[in-house]
């Protein structure tokens, strides 16, 4: 091969690769020109992103037992001291804030006002492993996943349940009823906006799940999504799935992955969509929190 024909070669390969990559990058979900940029680093560990009806997003601090707003106008204020230990949050149709409170291992109400309301404090006057996220069906039904993951600040040193399992608190009831016993360790979750379909992550099993949601509340036609854990989940209103852990891979809803977000930290635990136009993708990341623009929405 000539050095003319040996550099046109050369060329080409890189033109292809450059299309390879664009291909693979530019898949229509994240604002032009648009990377993950750094609000703050001042936590010890972030995580449970959830939004308000105003596109306010409230996360945790577990380490330091505080909950936290970033507002719409790109500020920090702390909502919340004292916060039981408070892993994965939600809000419900009310407007309440729920939340995965670990120290006790229960589940609170929160209402704008900051009182507090206990909905389970235990099942079967058994401790739960530690509720870690939740999602609330259109319905009102709550869904939280309960893994066991040992606490610095509990004094017990080993599970009063024997399996870690995913339950639902029907609208209404006062006892969590279990709807997953098959997981090695359920972690993220999030449904679907109308209600037909809950997503559940095995991040032990390092399997991500859909299961169809039944008018009575339980689950039937479980199947695997994606050969992947998550520790949080959400959803845009293209139908797409991000998961987290090494920074966030989305997946479209037939389970292929489009895209991978990389975060320049040691562990991404969860994503949630926020801001007036729900565009903002809201990312907790070890000791700190990253927002990237979108093209898509969030739906939750």
């Amino acid at each position: 091969m000539n050095n003319h024909l040996r550099t046109s070669f050369i060329l080409a390969i890189i033109c292809c690769s450059q299309l390879v990559l664009k291909a693979q990058t530019d898949t229509g979900i994240i604002a032009d020109g648009a990377t993950p940029q750094l609000i703050s680093r001042e936590f010890k560990f972030t995580e449970g992103p959830a939004t308000d009806k105003a596109g306010n997003i409230y996360f945790t601090d577990q380490p330091n037992n505080k909950i936290w707003i970033y507002n719409t106008n790109g500020s920090l204020t702390l909502f919340l001291d004292s916060a039981g230990r408070s892993n994965g949050l939600y809000f419900d149709k009310k407007g309440n804030l729920l939340s995965c409170a670990d120290e006790q291992m229960q589940l609170w109400s929160i209402d704008k006002h900051k009182k507090i309301t206990v909905l389970i404090n235990d099942l079967n006057n058994k401790k739960l492993n530690g509720p870690n996220d939740l999602w609330v069906s259109p319905r009102g039904d709550i869904y939280f996943t309960d893994p066991y993951y040992q606490r610095k600040w509990w004094a017990r040193t080993k599970p009063e349940l024997e399996a870690e399992k995913v339950y639902v608190l029907t609208r209404g009831s006062k006892t969590p009823v279990a709807v997953v016993d098959s997981l090695q360790r359920p972690n993220g979750i999030v449904g679907t906006p109308d209600g037909k379909y809950l997503y559940v992550a095995d991040i032990k099993g390092n399997k991500t799940y859909r299961y169809a949601i039944n008018k009575n509340g339980t689950l039937s036609q479980a199947q695997l999504f994606v050969n992947m854990g998550s520790d949080g989940i959400t959803l845009d209103n293209k139908g797409n799935v991000y998961l987290t852990g090494k920074g966030v891979t989305v997946f479209n809803s037939h389970g292929q992955q489009i895209t991978h977000i990389p975060i320049p930290e040691k562990w991404t635990a969860n994503v949630a969509f926020g801001g007036k136009k729900r565009n903002t993708l809201f990312i907790t990341a070890s000791e700190a929190i990253y927002v990237l623009e979108m093209k898509v929405k969030g739906v939750e």
